[in-house]
């Protein structure tokens, strides 16, 4: 099959894995390997959870107070920033190796560094290895301010593919309705939600967004326990080393609302779904909210996707 075919079937698979947290060469080690798994029971998509690499810093509070910080949480953020990735940079190559080894695309959660600032990123890998995009997290939740800088409107990033265009909204991104309406503007086909969110009330989000977008929707989260954060840094969450702090819910949901695959919360797991990608024209039938369902002469949204950078040349480069 040609990268322009049309297919209209596709397995995906959502990975609900742990994060090697702050170790950027074992969480690509554990990434391959997963990468591996999921193609060989014949998934051609693979989305993995937010901030896969190099971590999602669950209950971690870095010392912060209104009006003060602290010498060791100064310190803390300091390992998340030297643990975060370069993109493109070597970590990518090798995501990218192990997309192509396996023939798929991969949607792959990462913490991206850029001059003294984290970025919470969606990496988009097609078949043949390349880097095809990527989409920084536009609004940081609560205390993810602190630690992640603030996406653009230059990646709101679809990729084409055989499949149909695959895009990225990360965690609560997801009740930004705006960034959603402007997600189906570009005829997301395959919408990935990674997320951190394993609340019982994330799947309802995910099944309302596939009713509103008529849409697949994916979404993989971590399965975390307080062990598998390093003792270097301070947890406030969780009793005991085994407590949970993450316990999944990933999930696939087809266009009309139905639960393919998951929610699962018993540990790590691949879960699975094949898609029949005419449900998306069978469900544009009645709704499509941004065609026939939309009232432009009432609402309009108004989208810039202009980079925005603290510092321009005077080529506006």
């Amino acid at each position: 099959m040609t990268s322009q075919a049309k297919a209209t079937t596709a397995t995906v698979a959502v990975v609900q894995a742990g994060s090697v947290v702050f170790d950027a060469s074992a969480c690509v080690d554990k990434a391959v390997g997963l990468i591996g798994k999921a193609a060989a029971i014949g998934a051609k998509i693979i989305l993995f959870p937010e901030a896969f690499i190099t971590g999602y810093p669950k209950g971690l509070n870095y010392g912060l107070v209104v009006g003060a910080r602290d010498e060791k949480g100064r310190e803390e953020f300091r390992l998340y920033l030297d643990a975060a990735i370069e993109v493109p940079g070597p970590e990518t190559e090798r995501v990218g190796e192990a997309a192509a080894t396996s023939g798929t695309y991969v949607i792959m959660g990462a913490i991206e560094r850029e001059l003294g600032t984290c970025y919470c990123t969606a990496l988009f890998f097609g078949p043949d290895g390349r880097l095809l995009g990527k989409h920084r997290k536009l609004m940081p939740t609560a205390m993810e301010r602190m630690i992640w800088g603030f996406g653009d409107g230059s990646t709101l990033t679809v990729v084409d593919s055989p499949y149909g265009r695959i895009g990225s909204v990360i965690c609560w991104e997801n009740y930004m309705p705006m960034l959603r309406m402007a997600m189906y503007s570009k005829n997301v086909a395959i919408y990935c939600a990674p997320t951190a969110d394993d609340r019982d009330t994330w799947l309802p989000s995910m099944q309302h967004i596939a009713l509103e977008g008529r849409c697949f929707v994916l979404t993989a989260c971590q399965f975390l326990r307080k062990k598998d954060i390093p003792e270097t840094v301070r947890v406030s969450l969780g009793e005991s080393q085994d407590a949970v702090l993450m316990r999944g819910g990933s999930a696939v949901i087809s266009p009309l609302g139905k639960v393919l695959a998951g929610p699962h919360f018993e540990g790590e797991t691949i879960l699975t779904a094949t898609l029949d990608l005419n449900d998306i024209g069978r469900g544009k039938f009645d709704f499509d909210v941004a065609g026939h369902y939309s009232r432009p002469d009432v609402f309009q949204l108004i989208v810039n996707e202009a980079p925005a950078r603290p510092v321009m040349t005077k080529e506006g480069k």
